[in-house]
């Protein structure tokens, strides 16, 4: 049956579209709720007006379902679970609690039927797919670990936050492959102090060649000696001591 819906109906479309849908669904649930009316010609020309809005509500809906589609596009999700030595989780990971995750790590709150994945059952690394009919395509990455390695994957998280690491290592099996943190951060520690050092060295050099820089302009002590030539009218010492000497002999003749 083809109907002008009257509400937005989830799967079926907005307020004001015309579509087909099974007669008994119609005629038992969404023109009885209000929902929907029959698409005669007089219900079509009353509800041209809505049929409008619908329209610009559409484009206005389709808007946002991009931005939230890339808001959460490459958004990364934990989940700590029991599971065997083989990775088989004791349990699943539910579309509901990939939901439940996404919006309180992006903000973002997606009907569970949006996520377009099974329920998880290994521990691994999981792509899955986000529903939101748009032009934008969000993968979601879920990350699932075994309980039992919660401790050392929340010491690493630290580690990371630290500087020592850059990121969590995985092996195949989604298990967390252990770091030797002390050498790691001695290691980073032996390599700051080695380039302060450098540092120091480097500006003391510096310091150096500045100082014999300035040393250059000075001129050497030859220059300060070859000033005194204004000096070589002046007579020698023995040339006073001559006159005395013939003075007192004139006075003893």
């Amino acid at each position: 049956m083809k109907i002008i819906l009257l509400a937005d109906v989830y799967k079926h479309g907005v307020a004001g579209e015309i579509v087909d849908v099974a007669n008994g669904f119609a005629r038992n649930y969404l023109i009885p709720k209000g929902l929907a009316t029959q698409a005669n010609d007089g219900e079509m020309k009353r509800t041209e007006r809505v049929r409008e809005a619908a329209q610009t509500r559409r484009l206005e809906y389709e808007a946002m379902l991009n931005e939230l589609g890339r808001k959460i596009d490459g958004a990364n999700l934990i989940f700590f679970r029991r599971a065997a030595s083989t990775g088989k989780l004791f349990g699943s990971v539910t579309t509901q609690d990939i939901a439940l995750e996404l919006d309180r790590v992006t903000g973002v709150d997606i009907n569970r039927r949006r996520v377009s994945q099974q329920p998880l059952r290994d521990a691994g690394l999981h792509e899955v797919p986000v529903r939101l009919g748009t032009d934008v395509s969000p993968v979601l990455n879920v990350r699932i670990v075994a309980e039992d390695q919660s401790m050392e994957y929340q010491r690493q998280l630290a580690a990371i936050e630290e500087g020592i690491l850059e990121n969590i290592q995985f092996d195949a099996d989604g298990k967390v492959v252990p770091q030797n943190l002390d050498r790691l951060r001695a290691k980073i520690e032996k390599a700051e102090a080695e380039a302060e050092a450098a540092e120091e060295l480097e500006a003391a050099q510096a310091a150096i060649e500045v100082n014999e820089e300035a040393n250059d302009d000075v001129p050497p002590a030859s220059d300060y000696a070859d000033d005194g030539d204004e000096y070589d009218d002046i007579p020698p010492a023995s040339d006073f001591v001559d006159d005395e000497e013939d003075e007192y002999d004139d006075d003893e003749d």
